[in-house]
């Protein structure tokens, strides 16, 4: 089980979006994660008839490392730490360090 996951609501801690909060869209390798809306770049492309597409500058949103970002708890807005604990019925959950409260629950 991962710390963080597809479709968690992150806020960036370090870089140039610092303070901003996205969804995660794409779990890369090496621990690397596609916020939505967030680290966008300009890609110049060149135009490819064979495939239809046209040239130009296109933004475009790369991964930005695992480190760098943290979970939002829902009830106080604010980044917090996550860790795991095994439940009763025997599954495996991620929780949130300051209050103790299931992450997705």
């Amino acid at each position: 089980m991962e710390r963080l996951v597809k479709g968690d609501q992150v806020i960036v801690v370090a870089g140039k979006d610092r303070g901003k909060t996205g969804e995660v869209t794409v779990r890369g390798v090496n621990g690397k994660f596609v916020v939505q809306g967030l680290n966008l770049v300009k890609k110049h492309t060149k135009p490819n008839p064979q495939m239809g597409a046209a040239g130009g500058i296109v933004e475009k949103e790369m991964p930005i490392d695992g480190s760098n970002l943290a979970l939002v708890n829902p009830a106080t807005g604010k980044a917090d730490k996550v860790g795991f604990k095994v439940l009763e019925d025997g599954r495996k959950v991620r929780f949130f360090k300051s209050n103790g409260e299931v992450v997705g629950a």
